[in-house]
């Protein structure tokens, strides 16, 4: 594996650091939207972002956070890129917000398309998201090494692994993966994690490197099985999530001899060109999300790394991300010529 790849559990140690970062909400706004919001999902439905953008709908809803209605409009075109694309041509319309991953920085970087995080408007990082690699719980592998080695055993492009879109995040994972180990899988892209999940339930893919809240419902079922999480420690979470398991049992892959780590931005932008006011209205919209026991339990249930930031701090993280992502991508391979 190259010398880059093992250091990425430190790196993304200090990049992702566990702990919740304090901010106070901002003095209340006097601007407040005038009609309904777009709330763009650069991705497919049922995955990750998609989930997390109809949990905050569905609680700014529930307790009448919002006088005009949040209304989610999934954009996955092009990696994302069209529903990037569209915020960016949104110029100081504030009648539109997206959730973001870390397609925010691979997506330009694999396709060239004109677009960079810094054409919209950092609001304010919700989590940070794991991986998890993901079998059949029919598969005879009962932990992560024993996995690798019936994959190294196979040879070269014998054993598929899932991931949600090409030259993105679970491909980078998956790159790492193979230098780490010595493997080569045939890697298989599907719109969103959602449909990932179904595929290894159907057994049409070997593995998978799904986010937890992706394939919680499929490892609650019986139907999947967790082999490790890519992270340097184990998750904190301590409530069984199966009759044997909770999330803090998961090992993490390190502890299989496999050190890459890797966790992804959920955060939230809005177009450019939009004044303070209305940015302070999403913040404060957004820290009353955050308060409810909805989203308390929909974080524990997705077993996330609850950091979140703002202003100055969220802009300097988006900036490390992003040369850390470029340096992954042109490891993988993966920066458009």
């Amino acid at each position: 594996m190259n010398a880059k790849f093992p250091n990425l559990g430190k790196g993304f140690a200090v990049l992702f650091g566990a702990a919740l970062i304090a901010h106070a909400a901002p003095s209340q706004a006097a601007w407040e939207p005038t009609k309904p919001v777009e709330f763009v999902v650069p991705a497919g439905t049922g995955g990750g972002a998609d989930q997390m953008a109809r949990l905050i709908q569905g609680v700014v809803v529930k307790h009448n956070l919002m006088k005009q209605s949040l209304v989610v409009v999934n954009k996955s075109g092009g990696a994302g890129a069209e529903g990037f694309l569209d915020v960016k041509g949104a110029k100081g319309d504030p009648h539109k917000i997206i959730i973001t991953l870390s397609n925010l920085f691979t997506t330009p970087m694999a396709t060239g398309v004109p677009f960079n995080w810094r054409d919209m408007t950092p609001v304010e990082m919700m989590a940070l998201d794991q991986f998890v690699l993901w079998v059949n719980a029919e598969a005879p592998y009962k932990d992560a090494k024993q996995y690798f080695d019936a994959v190294k055993a196979a040879g070269p492009n014998k054993m598929k692994m899932g991931g949600t879109g090409a030259k993105q995040e679970d491909q980078i994972l998956t790159v790492g993966i193979e230098k780490a180990t010595g493997t080569k899988f045939i890697y298989v892209p599907f719109k969103g994690g959602g449909d990932v999940a179904v595929q290894l339930v159907g057994k049409h893919i070997d593995s998978s490197v799904n986010n937890p809240i992706e394939a919680v419902a499929q490892w609650r079922s019986g139907a999947l099985r967790p082999l490790c999480v890519f992270d340097d420690k184990r998750m904190p979470y301590k409530a069984k999530v199966t009759e044997t398991m909770s999330w803090g049992d998961i090992p993490t892959c390190k502890e299989a001899g496999v050190s890459t780590s890797y966790v992804m931005l959920r955060g939230i932008f809005m177009a450019p060109g939009v004044t303070k006011e209305q940015t302070d209205f999403y913040i404060g919209l957004l820290n009353k999300v955050r308060e409810t026991p909805e989203w308390k339990e929909y974080m524990e249930k997705g077993a996330f790394n609850q950091t979140s930031m703002t202003g100055d701090q969220y802009f300097k993280w988006l900036g490390t991300a992003e040369n850390l992502h470029r340096e992954l991508m042109k490891e993988a391979g993966f920066i458009a010529k």
